[in-house]
């Protein structure tokens, strides 16, 4: 998946979900192009802002340019 000039959009989120729905322990990348963002600090309120929308049973890293979020079956504590 990408984000891309439209940003994170309500459909964008949905779409996740329901990807992220299908499987257990599931995993999406999600990259970030260069018309929606400056610099990394971008791609890191990109993954906050997702983990803000989807819940607590998500979890984001990031790499470069590139999120990675996971669904867990359990909520997952913030270290």
């Amino acid at each position: 998946m990408q984000i891309g000039k439209n940003r994170l959009t309500p459909e964008f989120i949905k779409d996740i979900e329901r990807r992220l729905e299908k499987y257990r322990n599931a995993v999406v990348k999600i990259s970030v192009l260069k018309s929606a963002r400056e610099n990394k600090g971008d791609v890191k309120k990109y993954a906050e802002e997702l983990l803000d929308n989807l819940g607590p049973n998500y979890t984001a890293k990031t790499m470069g340019f590139t999120i990675t979020l996971r669904k867990w079956r359990k909520v997952r504590i913030k270290e």
